[in-house]
């Protein structure tokens, strides 16, 4: 008898190889399983624009996949997109069953490829590790059902909660494994986000600095988002000037001067203006356009205090990944991790759900969503709209 978690996880596992090269497409794993239950294929999604995980995982079992199962975490294809569709590829290598940890949540596809094998003879089946399924993909499937990009907002502070001290001194909050982690976050995000302050007082570069992904690739930058309403940030600024695949876009307020506009594009920046909500940025106009115009699936929203503060008071945040380090600075004049007026009651807090906690040497990180049914009620208000 199959063990179907065990494979699915293995299917799982091969997709999270694909975390930052996919994007807007789902990371996707699959594995071939043969009637004895030895995998024979495995395979995933690469890169936007090349072979799914199905076709890999077929093409690496040859002529064993005839007769066998193949189990992949996210339903067939039916459709030509880039990429021929995964169902043909099925049915002409003789797969007997397919077994799909979920359904494409994409409200124009969903069900298709599911149906058509089923049409044709193929035993099919949904639901092995659906929940690690989703989590794997929550940026897509934000994504593909609302066309706005997942947002995670990430901090990092000492158990009193600062950011850094009286003085701005921020480094280092937590150890390096925390911070090396952070940079696995940031390649596998579409962009990353910060406001001016923290350009001006750190001069970040903003890239995925680790050595290579999981499969021995080069790592990714994530575009860089630099909130800076008037535009005050130095010209020379270290993001400004990087050997980077990835671009760095300021977004600007309405009233920035002409010709500093000019002066920043003369030197090939790239200048958003958005619409300002209470003379701030306008968060939900920003994450509307990254999505529908920029096919941004994924903001990884780094800070500071007062951006945080926003993004969370904008109501775009899906999910936090809070590190606490065992530091106490011991005073009440340091930065805190969210700078502004908060509610005046208790019961007007921002409550989180499906909390985890997990180490990183010393360091803590409290991760969770914001929303917890938000996704699936997106794809839910997504597949009625289609309906109706």
């Amino acid at each position: 008898m199959k063990n179907h978690d065990t494979y699915m996880r293995a299917a799982l596992e091969l997709a999270a190889k694909g975390a930052g090269y996919t994007a807007p497409n789902p990371m996707v794993g699959a594995v071939v399983v043969d009637a004895s239950g030895r995998i024979v294929g495995r395979g995933y999604h690469k890169a936007v624009g090349g072979p799914h995980a199905e076709v890999n995982a077929i093409d690496d079992a040859g002529d064993a996949a005839r007769g066998a199962t193949l189990y992949v975490t996210l339903e067939p294809c039916n459709h030509t997109g880039r990429t021929p569709p995964c169902t043909r590829k099925i049915l002409d290598a003789g797969i007997r069953e397919v077994i799909a940890a979920m359904p494409d949540p994409n409200p124009s596809v969903a069900g298709g490829g599911n149906s058509y094998l089923a049409s044709q003879g193929v035993a099919v089946s949904v639901g092995v590790c659906e929940e690690e399924a989703r989590r794997l993909n929550e940026a897509f499937i934000t994504y593909i059902t609302t066309r706005k990009p997942f947002v995670t907002l990430k901090c990092a502070m000492t158990l009193d909660g600062r950011i850094a001290s009286r003085t701005g001194d921020s480094k280092w909050v937590t150890g390096e494994a925390a911070r090396a982690y952070v940079h696995s976050l940031r390649h596998a995000s579409d962009a990353i986000l910060v406001g001016a302050g923290t350009v001006r007082k750190d001069d970040p570069m903003l890239t995925a600095r680790i050595a290579e992904s999981p499969d021995g690739r080069a790592a990714r930058d994530p575009l860089r988002i630099i909130l800076d309403t008037r535009l005050t940030i130095s010209e020379t600024s270290r993001v400004l000037h990087l050997d980077s695949d990835a671009d760095t876009l300021i977004v600007t307020g309405p009233d920035v001067p002409d010709l500093l506009r000019k002066k920043f594009q003369k030197k090939g920046v790239r200048l958003l203006t958005a619409p300002l909500c209470q003379g701030r940025i306008d968060w939900v106009w920003l994450m509307a356009y990254l999505g529908k115009e920029m096919a941004v699936s994924s903001v990884l929203v780094e800070g500071g205090s007062r951006v945080g503060a926003a993004s969370l008071a904008a109501g775009i945040v899906d999910k936090i990944l809070f590190f606490y380090a065992p530091k106490i600075l011991g005073g009440d004049d340091g930065v805190p991790v969210c700078k502004g007026s908060g509610p005046e009651m208790m019961k007007d807090s921002i409550p989180v759900e499906r909390v985890s906690v997990r180490w990183f040497d010393s360091d803590i990180l409290v991760e969770g969503y914001l929303r917890p049914d938000r996704i699936r009620q997106r794809e839910q208000d997504a597949k009625e709209k289609q309906n109706s």
